[in-house]
Parts: structure tokens; C-alpha cells; sequence
């Protein structure tokens, strides 16, 4: 059996990958195209996944605070995302980094588990890097757009593993 070389997870001050996908919806985005309205979260999921499903409703909080913006990236095909997004009340944008078309932007983000999201700075460096469920993490990106995310009657854990 043959490994190849595993890209490492870009880090905090690295540039982040360029990349091209699908949206859910129709049409394509680049990076550098979503970096034209500011600072960008891109938040790598799988829609199967317990702490993704957890997650990604406060990313929307945030995304519907308006300060930053949110686009979830899918490694599941667009049926499938669609279904997601409307049982978990996701509104934000989605991008279609499927099994079908290689994975492109989780290979080229080093992606090993999920939820893995990445703060792209207007600039186009990681200014954030946020593995599995983060409490503090979460509500920091709430402060940074202005929201609160996470509710007195929200009962969440400080951490979880994706």
C-alpha cells in the first residue's frame, strides 16, 4: 500500500491556500474572490459528523450577526449538503469539496478531521485555526463579529474532538 505525503494543516501567519470550488446552488468561488468582501471562515465538514452537526449552528449565529463571513466547505455531494443546511437551519454559503471531484481544497488544507475551520484574514493569511468543537474559539469569533453565539441556555462542552 502506497502513502503519499500528507500536506500539513497551513498555520496561523501562513497564506492559506488558494482555492476553487463549487457552490451549493450553482456557480464556482475562489478564495480570492471571497477575500474581496474581508476576512472569510471557511468551516471543513462532513455532514455525518456529530461535532459538525453541533457546530455549525453557532457558526450561522455568527454568519447572521453580519461581521464575518461564513462559508461552510462540504466534503459530501450537493444533495446531501442541501439536506444538512435545511435540518440544521444553515444559511450560509456552501462550498462542494467533494469525494467525486478528489477532495481539492481539503487535500490542499491538510485536512484529517472535521469540523477543521480556518479565519482567512483579508490578506489572505490563517488567522485563526480552530480543530473540532471549541468552545472559547467559538465565542471569540462571536466577539470578533460582533455577536454573542453562544446562549445562557446553550449547554455545550468546552472542547470536542472531531
Amino acid at each position: 500500500m502506497f502513502f503519499g505525503k500528507k500536506t500539513p494543516l497551513p498555520q496561523v501567519g501562513a497564506r492559506a491556500p488558494e482555492l476553487r470550488l463549487r457552490q451549493l446552488g450553482g456557480g464556482e468561488a475562489a478564495l480570492a474572490d471571497l477575500l474581496a468582501a474581508g476576512p472569510v471562515l471557511l468551516a471543513f465538514f462532513k455532514v455525518s459528523c456529530p461535532v459538525c452537526q453541533m457546530t455549525l449552528p453557532f457558526l450561522e449565529r455568527i454568519h447572521a450577526g453580519g461581521g464575518l463571513q461564513v462559508y461552510g466547505v462540504s466534503q459530501n455531494d450537493e444533495r446531501d449538503t442541501r439536506d444538512f443546511a435545511g435540518e440544521y437551519g444553515l444559511k450560509f454559503p456552501m462550498l462542494l469539496d467533494s469525494e467525486h471531484d478528489g477532495f481539492p481544497a481539503g487535500n490542499a488544507y491538510g485536512i484529517t478531521h472535521v469540523p477543521t475551520s480556518f479565519l482567512v484574514e483579508a490578506d489572505g493569511t490563517v488567522g485563526r485555526l480552530i480543530e473540532g468543537w471549541n468552545k472559547q474559539e467559538i465565542l471569540w469569533l462571536g466577539a470578533r463579529s460582533g455577536v454573542n453565539p453562544i446562549g445562557a441556555d446553550d449547554h455545550v462542552p468546552e472542547w470536542k474532538a472531531g
